[in-house]
């Protein structure tokens, strides 16, 4: 009896052995799927990553109406601002004036270039240089006669009037900046909007203290 019992219990263990065995491969190989399937979230997350950053790249260079408006409508707006700057030269008595002038050409003839460049790139047409003085009715553009006036003066007269029309012809600039900033899309242009709300409104305050007229 005793024998018959030691054989049985050497089989009931040798079969628990055998069954912990197949646990632990079962375990195991769970435990591999699953590495498997951490490997393969990784890749579709890097997947996802990588699109949308090419998304979020291929809206940044799409551009909609209002970039075209936009660059359409500032370049001939600031070829104005160049035609005042330059007649300081010979002009302005006042040395701010002057530095104020040459600033204005130094900012805006470079922008001119770039909203050019995007308008032929998007197969827009861009504006003519003969076509500066055609948009009176666009924000702070001046008429042909204040132009002509202003080509008339020299000394303090010139300085008072250059700083009065280009304060006003600022604003104007700024007020379109600022629909571009709003309902733009391209985003060199946006930021171009940015920098011209920003530097522009400097320029006006301080051109409003040269009149003595400072807005704090």
């Amino acid at each position: 009896m005793n024998s018959t019992y030691s054989i049985r219990n050497l089989t009931r263990r040798a079969a628990l052995v055998a069954a912990a065995g197949s646990a632990t491969f079962v375990l195991a190989a769970c435990g591999g799927d699953g590495g498997g399937n951490s490997g393969s979230g990784h890749d579709a997350h890097a997947s996802a990553s990588a699109s949308e950053s090419a998304g979020a790249e291929a809206t940044r260079g799409a551009h909609n109406a209002q970039d075209v408006s936009f660059a359409q409508g500032m370049i001939p707006h600031h070829r104005q601002a160049l035609e005042m700057a330059r007649l300081a030269d010979g002009r302005a008595v006042s040395g701010a004036v002057k530095d104020l002038a040459a600033r204005v050409e130094k900012a805006q003839d470079p922008e001119i270039r770039a909203m050019t460049g995007w308008l032929k790139q998007w197969g827009e047409d861009a504006p003519e240089p003969a076509d500066s003085m055609d948009h009176s009715g666009m924000p702070g553009m001046m008429g042909g006669e204040d132009m002509a006036g202003l080509e008339k003066l020299t000394g303090k007269a010139f300085d008072t009037q250059f700083l009065t029309l280009m304060v006003e012809h600022h604003e104007g600039a700024v007020k379109m900046a600022a629909v571009e900033k709003s309902k733009g899309r391209y985003g060199p242009a946006k930021a171009m909007a940015g920098d011209i709300v920003t530097a522009q409104n400097a320029e006006i305050r301080e051109m409003n203290k040269l009149l003595g007229k400072s807005r704090g």
